[in-house]
């Protein structure tokens, strides 16, 4: 709309290709994606990584003295793995069609 006025204002003539910026094509699917295989892959990396954390911060409660529970710091990150997972495998279909 502004790119229509400036154009009006400054003086300057219709593109040549304006004609082709209406929609042709309008394609419906039903909004689930198919489970990549690396993205199953990298989400596992993910809870590998996630259980060394954990036992990290174990190991570091229990040998140092903290002012925490290593829930404080273990809960939150376990929480937000398992969202991230359950909102991933809740949006895709289980395997892809070949």
């Amino acid at each position: 709309m502004f790119a229509t006025l400036i154009r009006l204002i400054a003086g300057r003539p219709r593109p040549e290709n304006e004609h082709n910026l209406f929609v042709e094509e309008v394609r419906i699917h039903d909004g689930t994606m198919r489970r990549d295989p690396r993205t199953l892959r990298f989400i596992l990396i993910c809870w590998v990584l996630i259980a060394v954390k954990h036992v990290l911060v174990i190991w570091a409660c229990e040998n140092y003295a903290t002012p925490f529970h290593q829930l404080w710091v273990n809960f939150p990150t376990w929480l937000l793995g398992v969202l991230a997972t359950w909102i991933y495998f809740a949006r895709t279909r289980a395997w892809p069609k070949r």
